[in-house]
């Protein structure tokens, strides 16, 4: 059983819905006014490619959106400063001193 959905899940779900119920309305009414039957196929085409591409984006930003929000949660891995790893500028710093 899935876990509870976010807002993001449900809009994005939705959007994807409208578009798919989109792909068939719109040919319809093309048909309804007039307008030839490979015409309407060619804007169901039309209409089924933008909604399959721009579903393609979306899932893809919600997996970035994801993957984001999980390195958000884990913390950074512990420091490992001791006496030979030192950071910044300093007298110690290796390389040869002319002075």
């Amino acid at each position: 059983m899935p876990g509870p959905r976010t807002p993001s899940d449900d809009s994005a779900t939705d959007v994807v819905r409208w578009a798919a119920f989109s792909c068939v309305l719109v040919p319809v009414v093309l048909l309804w006014y007039g307008t030839s039957l490979a015409g309407a196929a060619g804007t169901a085409f039309g209409l089924a490619a933008v909604t399959a591409v721009c579903r393609l984006l979306l899932r893809q930003s919600e997996r970035g959106a994801a993957r984001l929000k999980d390195e958000e949660r884990t913390p950074p891995p512990p420091s490992r400063r001791g006496r030979h790893h030192r950071t910044g500028t300093g007298a110690h710093r290796g390389g040869r001193h002319t002075g």
